[in-house]
């Protein structure tokens, strides 16, 4: 039953940081974090991924991403190539290890999906998708806190 004084981003936050923790809790089982599984999952398999686009896919801060970069390539996930298309950049590739970390945090995304689409019916689910996308749209198109 929901209650009358819960708020919109009171919900999200709390939910989000209960996934967060779940996440993080499988990850701590592999020595990572849930951070170093979504970059993983962030950067293209099969070609790699030019590091000034990871920053903006991720919604992280650059900081936070150099910090995050660095750990995976001291712990051997990531490789940092020159971009051929562009000079001036970076491209972050996978290795072995990485792809292999990459493929098992995948496994928890898609668990964690299914689990949830088992549980709420599709049409709830439909639902869902439109409003959070509804929501973002607000946010990015600046219409919540109009001057």
């Amino acid at each position: 039953m929901l209650r009358d004084d819960l708020t919109i981003d009171y919900l999200l936050r709390s939910t989000w940081l209960a996934v967060q923790k779940m996440y993080n809790e499988q990850a701590s089982e592999y020595d990572s974090t849930m951070v170093y599984a979504f970059t993983l999952l962030s950067i293209d398999p099969k070609t790699g991924t030019p590091s000034t686009s990871l920053g903006p896919k991720m919604g992280i801060e650059p900081t936070s991403l150099s910090r995050t970069l660095k750990n995976l390539e001291d712990r051997k996930f990531i490789v940092r190539k020159p971009n051929p298309e562009d000079g001036r950049s970076v491209l972050i590739t996978l290795t072995n290890e990485g792809l292999k970390m990459r493929d098992t945090s995948k496994r928890f995304v898609v668990q964690f999906n299914s689990a949830i689409n088992e549980n709420i019916e599709p049409e709830k689910m439909k639902i869902f998708f439109e409003v959070m996308v509804k929501i973002n749209q607000l946010i990015s198109d600046r219409k919540i806190f109009k001057k």
